[in-house]
């Protein structure tokens, strides 16, 4: 999976969006995703398994936290396109 499909999910860009403050819980990512918990940990799954997000074991907790070099890489692609001239057609 590459970091568009990753991202494309809305499930999963609620979880990121979760995270975007620090590590969380799975249970925590729960409450704000709005998902139940197997629909949570499947999508971190996903978007561990695509490099976005890592998980750190404290006992019987499981840690999951943002990894920047996936956003770093959709930015340098992105980049190449922010120099486009806007349609004028396409104004509203």
């Amino acid at each position: 999976m590459d970091a568009f499909e990753a991202l494309a999910d809305p499930t999963r860009r609620r979880i990121v969006a979760a995270l975007r403050n620090g590590e969380k819980q799975v249970g925590d990512i729960v409450r704000v995703a709005g998902v139940h918990q197997s629909g949570v940990s499947r999508h971190l799954r996903l978007l561990h398994d695509s490099g976005f997000v890592t998980v750190r074991p404290e006992g019987q907790r499981r840690f999951y936290a943002l990894r920047p070099d996936p956003f770093r890489e959709v930015d340098v692609w992105l980049t190449s396109y922010r120099s486009l001239k806007r349609d004028p057609e396409m104004a509203t």
